[in-house]
């Protein structure tokens, strides 16, 4: 009879492991670049995604009891709102309200992103010490150590179920930001450390799944790389076909939404999800685990993707009272008037050619800098600064990222090459009078390729690379060819220009760090010699300067400089009026 007992009770046993199964979701945020809040603070207005809303998701899916819920991040979260500004910069002496916020909703594990290698050493390191979670970047390397600057993976239990995170940064930093802001690190190559560390994982840690929590894009071909090209900007595809061992990889970085399903070396499928920015979406994976009773342990048995729309979700209420009284601190501070602009101004309008938008960013620069010349781009698509009042929050509008401002050395014939390459980016070569004054992305039958995210014409490069310049007086001619269009005819301050000259420049720090490739492929000066070219550079962003700026001067009148133009003119302005209509319809 005990014999039979216990025959029976091990039958009992091994039926029900046989039998287990798990649901497991794994949430993702991604790119959310500070949109804590249903609110939009630079324009004033109600927004419809935000953290706030996300945690009425969360809410949601950590009651049902039938699944087991995890929560990751996956970079560049430190800017892009006044909320994060603020307390990166402003508000110095309390816990970040971002870490506040994500300690709050309860994150298991996040990577670093570049935007939040942005903001310097200073707010990044003092975040790292106040979240409650690991922070990730296998390849972000200590140079004094040689090991990982940040965690490189961590493992979460929950429930029985132990899942590996790993995390990896997109390796393209320096081509981007200044050394002091990531000074004492390197970035390696995201599948180089992705083959030495998975392998590692697998065996001591040996956790049901491993995820890939990698701030890189999917498109390994953006900007003229290949999957060959070394230090990869946008390597997590390729990781996935190339690395055995993933479950799931979730990207960040090209915010544009991903859910589809590839294979690894070994034939094995691995979900590949992303989000889009702001907290528009999340990205989530449903998989059921089913006990392997051989082996001992669960393994992937189906396996989903979704993408959630958050603007289908109330704010939390219980969040927007924890941290009402922060938003009335923010939004006070962007509320505080520094000037009085005379007329309005657009980005829109520096889409297409000469605009007060740009130039009054390029003569800012010329005189915080006193430097020959100007280059800038406008990096908003579609900003405006109105009449009247000028207020914090309006800054964030008239220049989006935090960069610092250069001076840097350049010759005549590099800076007549750097524009050909802007311009040669910028404006389609115009055939008639009815051709596009853009250059956009065409197939194989030279129609215009539309955005399946946005159903939007996609231009040939993104717009925050339209670089003009200040302080000498040129024309574009886009009847000609990429390389022969630019005429400059002398400097602004009448003397002549000469292309065996050595020139004082203004650049943004993403530029002078090599960023569009204006300098390394359109002036052809080598990466490791841009460093050598910087004659000086602000401590502090250039948002910073130029508010200081308009505070001096109290009222500011943007006004065209009227350095430079487009020809032919009737070809300029049919197509200016066709394009505008394509992208602002």
């Amino acid at each position: 009879m005990k014999k039979f007992l216990l025959v029976t009770f091990l039958l009992l046993i091994f039926n029900f492991s046989f039998a287990q199964s798990v649901k497991v979701k794994i949430i993702e945020t991604s790119d959310v670049h500070g949109a804590i809040f249903p609110y939009d603070l630079v324009n004033n207005r109600p927004s419809n995604s935000s953290l706030a809303q996300v945690m009425s998701y969360l809410d949601e899916q950590r009651a049902d009891t039938n699944q087991i819920v995890f929560l990751l991040d996956n970079g560049d979260i430190l800017q892009g709102d006044p909320v994060v500004y603020y307390f990166n910069f402003e508000k110095t002496d309390t816990i970040h309200l971002y870490a506040d916020v994500m300690n709050y909703m309860q994150y298991d594990a996040a990577t670093i992103g570049n935007h939040d290698i942005e903001t310097g050493h200073d707010v990044y390191d003092k975040f790292n010490k106040e979240i409650n979670f690991p922070w990730l970047a296998a390849n972000a390397i200590n140079t004094q150590t040689n090991e990982p600057y940040f965690k490189p993976y961590t493992t979460i239990q929950r429930n029985g179920i132990k899942i590996a995170v790993f995390g990896l940064i997109t390796p393209a930093i320096p081509q981007w930001l200044p050394e002091k802001i990531w000074e004492g690190m390197r970035f390696d190559d995201m599948i180089e450390t992705a083959q030495k560390w998975v392998k590692k994982i697998r065996e001591t840690e040996q956790p049901d799944l491993l995820i890939g929590l990698f701030h890189a894009g999917v498109n390994y071909n953006y900007n003229d790389e290949n999957e060959f090209t070394y230090k990869n900007e946008n390597a997590s595809k390729l990781i996935a076909e190339k690395v055995a061992g993933f479950d799931v990889i979730f990207v960040g970085h090209d915010h544009e939404g991903w859910n589809f399903k590839t294979r690894n070396p070994n034939g094995k499928e691995v979900l590949v999800l992303g989000t889009q920015a702001g907290a528009r979406t999340l990205a989530v994976a449903n998989i059921k685990l089913q006990f392997d009773k051989f082996c001992g342990f669960f393994a992937a048995n189906e396996m989903s993707g979704e993408i959630i729309e958050v603007k289908n979700y109330k704010p939390d209420e219980d969040f927007m009272k924890r941290f009402s009284p922060a938003f009335e601190e923010v939004k006070n501070y962007v509320s505080r008037p520094i000037g009085n602009f005379t007329k309005s101004i657009s980005s829109r309008d520096a889409l297409f050619g000469p605009s007060e938008f740009v130039d009054l960013i390029n003569t800012v620069q010329l005189e915080l800098t006193d430097a020959d010349i100007s280059f800038t781009a406008p990096l908003s698509f579609n900003a405006q600064i109105k009449e009247g009042k000028l207020f914090v929050k309006d800054m964030f509008n008239l220049y989006r990222y935090e960069n610092l401002l250069y001076t840097i050395e350049m010759s005549g014939q590099e800076i007549k090459d750097y524009l050909e390459y802007s311009y040669g980016n910028w404006f389609n070569r115009m055939k008639d009078e009815n051709d596009h004054l853009l250059r956009f992305n065409v197939d194989e039958k030279g129609n215009i390729v539309y955005s399946q995210r946005s159903n939007s014409p996609e231009l040939y490069e993104r717009f925050y690379n339209f670089d003009a310049a200040a302080g000498i007086d040129y024309v574009v001619d886009v009847t000609k060819p990429i390389g022969e269009r630019v005429n400059i005819i002398k400097l602004s301050d009448g003397r002549k220009f000469e292309l065996d000259a050595k020139y004082k420049v203004a650049v943004n720090s993403y530029r002078g760090n090599g960023g569009g490739g204006h300098l390394t492929r359109g002036a052809k000066i080598p990466k490791e010699e841009l460093s050598k070219r910087v004659l000086s550079s602000t401590d502090k962003d250039l948002r910073y300067y130029m508010m200081k700026w308009i505070e001096e001067k109290k009222s500011v009148e943007p006004k065209p400089l009227g350095n430079w133009k487009v020809v032919p003119e009737n070809f300029w302005q049919k197509g200016k009026q066709k394009d505008y209509q394509l992208l602002f319809k």
